[in-house]
């Protein structure tokens, strides 16, 4: 019988509940770092010290990319080495200095705070003034978004915002609704921008734009979204894609379609060569050597429409389905890992191994930079002291945040004896890796008793191909949940075809036959991962 690997060490013993304080699980640390966390490489202490090794060992390599628009139709991609970036960062640094103002980026030491339009214009709001920014980056399409805040920030801007940037040219005219004592100027990015120095001085190439929905919520992407990331994947040929599971999930969808819709034939020889390969990698064989004809001739398909190249698919943000995962790692040709942490802990603080089809729906070991431990949570049955252990995952490490900013009240909150408190619910693996099975703060009792996470549940009902989006709501006076259901367009249009529902999309909804479409579409997935069934609102 062979003996299970073991990818983490234990540092710490457990304790027992004591003064009030719940009992805490053995602490444990990737095995790689069983004799100490490695120091960094000397001269590499920061973001800025480790892009600007890249520089001098790849200069004339490609950097940045973003695809040429002509007519509204996207063209090749376009590149900035990382000389070209490193200049450009050093000039802009230099002109946000010359502003005056003391926050920039990585160059400078300094902070970088995102504005989350997506939150509403209240949340700009909060975040102007909060954060006491100075100068703000905005797209030419969201600066009248910027502007909506004004009003209610006049006594802020008065002292602090100066300067508001666009990454594009514009001709439009906005109208600053109020009076400032400090000047607030729009400045646009464009090919041979040159200013005063008493406000932006800009001399190289243009600024390239962010990656279209990196700052907006991927998960409410929609199919037209995915179809052109789709396309943008084919033309760029990645070897790395990172993507939180709603588009996972909208490109797993895609492919059950198309396979569904191949005809008996086509069908039944995917099912074959997958169940095949599938069984294969459950033996052990690693994923390039478990069916290498049926990868030639079945999957390769699938790997040219991601572009040919991809070695590896990186998830997270939130859980992928175990069948998604399962799914990409067997038809993709890469390497499909679930990985996992906090802007608090500085990103990753777990990731899956390869290979390893044992850690699929687990986000892996712990990285060999943090430590680990689980906080048992008696009020919802979690004991990190059982065989099985469970609680609250606890990091610490020198990757750490040191709190948050003006509010010491919620960083006492999470930051307790050294350890980070996540709010995630976690369980330890045989072979050392976490799975996150539920969020202690985001559930609730129903009103008989029973303990509810949404947010679980509208990760499963999401998989259904009828669903764009999906929100789940109750509370702890009913007994049950509703759903308000963003149906996919596509998807119910194929539906009513078949049915011979006509009209208009809101005629379709509005139809009952289409909603007990969709209700059976939800139970069915309801059925298959055994959770609730909801009652339906469209």
């Amino acid at each position: 019988m062979t003996e299970t690997k073991r990818f983490i060490v234990e540092i710490e013993k457990a304790r027992e509940a004591k003064n009030g304080k719940p009992s805490i699980g053995a602490v444990y640390r990737n095995v790689i770092a069983k004799d100490g966390f490695r120091p960094l490489p000397q001269g590499l202490d920061n973001c800025w010290d480790s892009f600007c090794q890249s520089v001098k060992l790849y200069p004339n390599n490609r950097m940045l990319g973003e695809r040429e628009m002509a007519e509204g139709k996207a063209g090749r991609y376009v590149w900035l080495t990382y000389r070209q970036v490193h200049d450009i960062v050093l000039q802009l640094g230099a002109s946000i200095r010359s502003c005056g103002v003391t926050q920039a980026c990585n160059a400078h030491g300094l902070h970088c705070v995102p504005l989350y339009d997506t939150l509403g214009a209240g949340a700009v709001d909060y975040i102007i003034c909060h954060a006491e920014i100075s100068i703000a980056f905005v797209e030419e399409t969201k600066i009248s978004e910027v502007l909506k805040t004004f009003p209610s920030t006049e006594k802020y801007l008065r002292s602090k915002l100066r300067v508001s940037v666009s990454f594009r040219g514009t001709n439009k005219q906005f109208d600053i609704p109020i009076k400032t004592k400090t000047d607030i100027c729009t400045i646009m990015y464009t090919s041979g921008t040159t200013g005063d120095p008493k406000g932006v001085m800009i001399t190289n190439e243009s600024i390239l734009s962010i990656i279209s929905g990196v700052n907006h919520h991927l998960e409410t992407m929609n199919e037209e979204d995915i179809k052109q990331l789709l396309d943008d994947i084919k033309e760029l040929k990645p070897t790395a894609l990172c993507a939180v599971p709603r588009v996972l999930d909208r490109i797993y969808s895609g492919l059950v379609e198309k396979i569904s819709s191949a005809g008996v034939l086509r069908h039944t020889l995917f099912n074959a060569a997958y169940s095949y390969k599938l069984r294969n990698m459950s033996k052990g064989y690693k994923h390039v050597e478990a069916a290498p004809v049926f990868d030639k001739l079945i999957f390769n398909k699938v790997k040219e429409s991601l572009g040919g190249n991809l070695r590896l698919i990186l998830s997270g943000a939130a859980p992928l389905s175990s069948t998604v995962e399962t799914f990409l790692r067997v038809v993709t040709g890469a390497h499909v890992l679930q990985g996992y942490g906090l802007t608090e802990t500085c990103a990753g603080s777990f990731v899956a191994r390869p290979d390893e089809l044992t850690m699929i729906g687990t986000v892996g070991p712990p990285l060999p930079i943090v430590d680990i431990c689980l906080e048992s949570v008696p009020d919802m049955g979690y004991d990190a002291l059982s065989h099985t252990p469970r609680g609250e995952i606890c990091i610490r490490g020198k990757c750490l945040f040191s709190g948050y900013y003006k509010r010491e009240d919620l960083t006492k909150e999470v930051m307790i004896d050294e350890w980070f408190h996540t709010g995630d619910i976690g369980e330890w693996q045989g072979d050392g890796s976490m799975k996150i099975i539920d969020r202690k703060k985001n559930i609730f009792k129903l009103s008989q008793g029973e303990y509810v996470s949404v947010e679980y549940l509208e990760s499963i009902y999401s998989l259904a191909s009828s669903v764009e989006a999906i929100w789940i709501y109750g509370n702890s006076y009913e007994s049950f949940l509703v759903a308000v259901v963003n149906p996919n367009m596509e998807s119910l249009e194929r539906w009513a075809e078949v049915n011979q529902v006509t009209g208009e999309i809101n005629t379709i909804c509005e139809d009952p036959r289409a909603r007990q479409y969709i209700l059976g579409e939800l139970t069915k997935i309801g059925k298959e991962k055994k959770v609730w069934s909801c009652y339906l609102v469209l």
